[in-house]
C-alpha cells in the first residue's frame, strides 16, 4: 500500500480498489503503485461486506477521495460514494461489477460527483448493457466510455492518460 490514509487525511486522497480476485501485487495495482506511489492500494478480501468495512477503515477521516475501482472494485466505490458522497471528489469505474447487486436499497438516490467509466464493448464478465441501464439510473455526471476491448481492459487501461484523469478535477 502506498502512504497511510492517516498520512494523507487532510489533502486529496486516491485509492485504487482492485477486483475479486485480484490483489495489491494485481497488474493493475503495480502499475499505479509505480506511476502514483503515493496511490492508497489496499488488500481485499472476503465478502462484499467485509471489504466495505476494511474500505471505510481506511478511508477513516479522508476528505476529497478519488476512487478508481476496477470490476468488483468499481462496485465498492460506487457504494462508498452512495453513503459518503461529500466526502468523494471523483470516481473512475473500469469495468464496474454494478450487475452483482442491486441498487433497489438506494431508491431515487443518484451520484452526482463526476464519474468517469470505461467499459469493454467484449467483456464477457460483466455484460455492458445491464451496466449501461445501471449507470444512466444512478450517476448524474458520468462520462461512459466504451472501448474495444474486454473485461480486464488489457489494450486500453495502459493508453489511459491517468496523469489528466487524476490531476484534472472530472466535469
Amino acid at each position: 500500500m502506498g502512504k497511510s490514509a492517516l498520512m494523507v487525511a487532510e489533502m486529496s486522497l486516491r485509492i485504487f480498489l482492485h477486483g475479486l480476485e485480484s490483489s495489491s501485487q494485481g497488474t493493475k495495482s503495480v502499475f499505479f503503485n509505480e506511476k502514483f506511489p503515493d496511490m492508497v492500494i489496499p488488500d481485499f478480501e472476503g465478502s462484499l461486506q467485509n471489504r466495505m468495512l476494511k474500505l471505510e477503515e481506511v478511508l477513516s477521516g479522508c476528505t476529497n477521495i478519488s476512487l478508481v475501482g476496477s470490476s468488483f472494485g468499481g462496485l465498492m466505490a460506487t457504494l462508498f460514494a452512495f453513503k459518503e458522497e461529500e466526502r468523494v471528489d471523483r470516481l473512475i469505474l473500469l469495468a464496474p461489477a454494478l450487475n452483482l447487486i442491486s441498487f433497489t436499497s438506494f431508491p431515487e438516490k443518484e451520484i452526482s460527483v463526476p464519474v468517469l467509466i470505461y467499459h469493454g464493448i467484449n467483456d464477457e464478465v460483466i455484460p455492458l448493457h445491464s451496466v449501461e441501464e445501471i449507470t444512466s439510473k444512478i450517476f448524474r455526471n458520468m462520462t461512459f466510455r466504451r472501448v474495444d476491448d474486454d473485461h480486464s481492459l488489457h489494450s486500453t487501461f495502459k493508453k489511459i492518460d491517468w496523469n489528466k484523469e487524476l490531476s484534472v478535477r472530472l466535469q
